[in-house]
């Protein structure tokens, strides 16, 4: 019993180590990273309740970071995950950067929050370079077939 929990452990370890390694995995690890850093610091200024965005993004890149390693993508047909990838890193990006702009310019005297402003604004480049990467494997994998132009039918 405890070799086949191990074995299933150390199998799920390698899918981690292994998925860490494509761009889509770092991509996804570096804006969980982000995205706990700036929950940290938006926790520690006096204005708390920025620290949603951050919590909301880190969840959902923990959600498409399991699924993608997992490669439950693959057997979970229902949901077009690309599609629901690009939406989530568009957002994300939309809201790291409207709430880190807030942050940076009316959070003089809060040092936390100025940093979780900053912190949000490479947030919001790395969540807009996400979505420019799935934005160029949707359109890579689009079949574009010509229009037949003879008039013989």
């Amino acid at each position: 019993m405890a070799d086949t929990e191990a074995s299933v452990a150390a199998g799920c370890l390698e899918k981690l180590k292994g998925y860490v390694k494509t761009r889509k995995g770092t991509i996804l690890a570096a804006e969980i990273l982000i995205s706990f850093i700036i929950l940290i610091c938006y926790a520690a200024s006096l204005y708390g309740g920025y620290s949603a965005v951050a919590i909301c993004e880190m969840v959902f890149a923990i959600i498409f970071f399991v699924v993608f390693m997992m490669e439950m993508d693959k057997s979970i047909q229902v949901v077009n995950w690309v599609w629901s990838d690009l939406i989530r890193a568009a957002i994300g990006a939309a809201l790291y950067l409207i709430t880190s702009l807030i942050c940076v310019i009316g959070g003089a005297g809060d040092g936390a929050r100025i940093a979780g402003g900053v912190f949000g604004l490479l947030a919001g480049i790395l969540f807009a370079y996400d979505a420019y990467t799935i934005f160029l494997v949707i359109k890579s994998t689009r079949q574009h077939t010509a229009a037949p132009t003879d008039d013989r039918v």
